[in-house]
């Protein structure tokens, strides 16, 4: 194992286990609140998508200045500005969160919460496959065989009930994409955060604008409760966004793939027992493949990961 914890072969043994141990909980956390969102959006369904999507751009952003401004860290604004290559990437990841909230929102509010946690279920073998193809983490035989089995679940679910779930495939690929940009992108958490939503904010307010001029814009003749409540998506949508990324710059692509697993088992069962959303024998059938390509791929990466803490300590001894 060489200074920066990297041993022969490309894998990656972070220094720290404390910061490893931080990172986990970011990012369990994150996944918690995510899997508790469609109690959110549900209370919001009387609201159109868009205009539930453009709340959360906006007050967002009001939130994250408000932090910022609070610890006065202000002064990356002037470096990013001259980096384009930086403005570049933001972009990218700014136009990728706002397809996965969008799709969300207009999945739980649409009654397709089931959907929903299909693409997380996907969205963690997605996110193995770009961590290989993009960060050189090495896919093993079984990774392999879990992410082909989850795409037969898919194939299944398209093919028996005519009806490809969309949605569900649209949020998994643009969030594995935006975690991916998010753990190489050059700025930390809360000011990446800010400058997502500064790229965002523009397009949101002239929506917001427009549905004002036109007179359906139900923020504004709402009664305090609900004004209140599309007022906390700022908070709501942040807190877990910043936990996330932190936490996934502090723990391999890898193991970010095995924590995603909570959120969309918390989302199925929301969807399933508390919505009661139908839930067909062919959505069932292809539902046990994915959820057998997640075990397969969970199991084998943490005896992967037993693995490789017996070669530390082992190769640690023999050191000393």
């Amino acid at each position: 194992m060489n200074a920066f914890g990297a041993l022969p072969g490309g894998v990656f043994v972070f220094p720290s286990i404390f910061m490893q141990r931080l990172g986990v909980l970011y990012t369990l956390s994150a996944y918690v609140l995510w899997g508790l969102f469609p109690f959110y959006f549900h209370a919001l369904s009387d609201i159109g998508a868009l205009e539930i999507l453009a709340h959360r751009i906006v007050w967002s952003l009001v939130f994250v200045a408000l932090i910022l401004i609070v610890l006065r860290r202000g002064a990356w604004i002037r470096d990013v500005l001259r980096r384009p290559k930086t403005l570049l990437i933001f972009t990218a990841t700014s136009a990728l969160i706002a397809c996965n909230w969008g799709t969300y929102v207009y999945a739980i509010v649409t009654g397709r919460t089931l959907e929903a946690s299909l693409g997380y279920f996907v969205n963690p073998l997605m996110s193995v496959a770009l961590g290989a193809f993009f960060l050189r983490e090495r896919l093993r035989r079984a990774q392999l065989a879990a992410v082909a089995l989850a795409a037969c679940g898919v194939i299944w679910i398209t093919w028996k009930t005519g009806t490809a779930p969309l949605l569900g495939l649209a949020m998994a690929g643009s969030f594995a994409v935006y975690g991916l940009l998010r753990k190489i992108a050059p700025l930390g958490s809360l000011e990446g955060m800010a400058l997502e939503s500064s790229m965002l904010f523009p397009a949101a307010a002239l929506y917001l604008g427009w549905l004002c001029s036109e007179g359906t814009l139900v923020f504004a003749d709402a009664v305090p409760g609900l004004k209140g409540l599309l007022m906390l998506a700022g908070p709501i949508t942040t807190i877990p966004l910043l936990l996330f990324a932190s936490g996934v710059r502090m723990i391999s692509y890898s193991t970010v793939g095995i924590i995603q697993y909570v959120s969309p088992t918390i989302v199925f069962f929301i969807g399933l027992f508390i919505f009661g959303e139908p839930f067909s024998l062919n959505m069932f059938i292809g539902f046990v493949m994915i959820w057998i390509a997640v075990a397969v791929f969970a199991v084998e990466s943490l005896l992967f990961t037993r693995r490789i803490r017996r070669e530390v300590n082992r190769r640690a001894a023999e050191e000393n």
